[in-house]
Parts: structure tokens; C-alpha cells; sequence
């Protein structure tokens, strides 16, 4: 049996145990598209988490536990005919092919930025209103930012050379500084967003995620405070009776630890 035919038994396989966890299962029985709403969030994130740390094994886990939620949320569907999980698959395939001429048709491309271009035009053949109208609301707001600069750069709003960013980035300091000397609370938080959205415009034209980045800047500093307090707790010592002094000694200490970096 070749891979592609132990896919689809695997498939097929999975998609009995789904019908019979449905028929006799108390609680996949229970369960709404409703309710596994944030079950879905979380396992999302989990793989996220894997990503990031490289993990193939919990990779492969948690790619298998979104895929359960798939099959479940089209095994939901198809009991009030809404759709099937042939449906969600074939609708898939179709859209591959559709947004894919230059492997499927006769568009001629160079790089993956002509590519991107053609995706978003295809879209708007497809029915979206608007560039930004496929930018999901719930999104995290950091995500949610570089996506809305993909997404219009995708259409030719960007900027021509991107060190131009740069200047962009210090007008917002700028900005920002001003309204905080005027204590003025509310235009604080919009320069204060308007300094972000500007950073994270940065991180994309140097081919940056923002949300990796940060994200691994938070494990880092995670370790270094877990040994300061390791430290410390050695030491006796609670971390409320020492000096800032004292904690930037030990801090780095933490920064030479060989497993600092990711």
C-alpha cells in the first residue's frame, strides 16, 4: 500500500470511529459546532506551540486532533444536511485549483510575491467585497495586523523601498512621547497602537513574523526569570528583599546559561 492509499484508509478509518463516537458517545453526542468552537481555538494554539518549539512529535499529535475537529464539525453538518466532509474536501480541491493557474492553467509567474498578487485578485473574481474582507475579526491582534499589510501590499499599498519604514516608525515614537507628556490618556493608547501597527509593518518588509518573534522573546524571558528565582530561592533569599542591582547580577548569569537562546 502506497502512502496516498494508507492516507485514505486512514481516512476512511477515522471517519467510522467518528460515526460510531457520535451514535454511543455520550458526549461527542452532545457536542454542537457551537461548543467545540473553543476547543478548536485551543488545539490550535497547541500546535502553535509545537511549531515553535520544533517538536515533531506533538506536531504530528496536535495536527491530528485539528483534524478530528474537522471531521466532527462536517459529521455535525451532514446530520442536518448542511454539508458533508466530501463537500468541505472537494470545495477545498476546487479553490486549490482555481487559485492556482500558473500550476493549473497557462499564468506565468516568477517568484511567490507575483503569486500572492494573483491569490487576492482571484478572490475578488470570486466574490470578496473588499482586500481586507477575508481578515478573520477574532484574529489575535498582532496577527490580525500583519495580515491586513500582506493583504494591501498584495494590491500595491506599500511602501516603495521598505528602510522607508523606518521613518514611519520614529514619527509614531514621536507621537507617542508627545501625547505622554500631555498625560492625555486616550490618544496615549491610539499613538501607542499606531507605534505597533508600525512595528509590525517593519517586522513583514524584513520578513519577520511578529507573532514568533515576540512570542520566543517571551520564552526567553521566562527562563531567565525561572533561574533568578531559582537562584534566589537557593540563596534563601525571596526575590521582595533584593535590590534591582542585585537581580540584574543574576540576570545575567541567566543570559550565558547555554540553553538561553531557542
Amino acid at each position: 500500500m502506497n502512502r496516498k492509499e494508507a492516507a485514505k484508509a486512514s481516512l476512511g478509518r477515522l471517519i467510522d470511529i467518528m460515526d460510531e463516537l457520535r451514535e454511543k458517545c455520550p458526549w461527542d453526542r452532545k457536542q454542537t459546532i457551537e461548543s467545540l468552537r473553543h476547543l478548536t481555538i485551543e488545539e490550535t494554539y497547541e500546535l502553535a506551540d509545537a511549531i515553535l518549539d520544533k517538536d515533531m512529535k506533538n506536531i504530528r499529535k496536535e495536527l491530528g486532533d485539528i483534524l478530528l475537529h474537522i471531521v466532527f464539525y462536517a459529521k455535525i453538518a451532514s446530520e442536518t444536511g448542511e454539508f458533508t466532509l466530501a463537500d468541505v474536501i472537494d470545495g477545498l480541491c476546487e479553490k486549490l485549483i482555481f487559485r492556482h493557474p500558473h500550476v493549473f492553467g497557462n499564468v506565468a509567474v516568477s517568484n511567490d510575491e507575483e503569486v500572492k498578487t494573483n491569490w487576492e485578485q482571484l478572490k475578488i473574481q470570486e466574490g470578496s467585497k473588499s482586500t481586507l474582507a477575508g481578515v478573520p475579526q477574532s484574529l489575535p491582534a498582532m496577527v490580525k495586523a500583519l495580515r491586513i499589510q500582506d493583504k494591501v501590499r498584495a494590491v500595491g499599498f506599500d511602501w516603495d523601498k521598505r528602510e522607508q519604514v523606518w521613518d514611519k516608525v520614529d514619527e509614531e515614537i514621536g507621537e507617542l512621547k508627545a501625547e505622554i507628556k500631555q498625560m492625555n490618556t486616550a490618544e496615549t493608547e491610539a499613538e501607542f497602537g499606531d507605534l505597533l501597527f508600525s512595528l509590525v509593518n517593519a517586522a513583514r518588509l524584513y520578513d519577520i513574523d511578529p507573532e514568533t518573534a515576540l512570542e520566543r522573546t517571551n520564552k526567553k524571558f521566562i527562563r531567565r526569570f525561572n533561574y533568578l528565582e531559582q537562584k534566589t530561592v537557593r540563596a534563601g533569599r525571596p526575590l521582595t528583599s533584593m535590590t534591582l542591582d542585585e537581580m540584574n547580577v543574576i540576570w545575567e548569569e541567566a543570559k550565558k546559561q547555554a540553553n538561553d537562546n531557542p
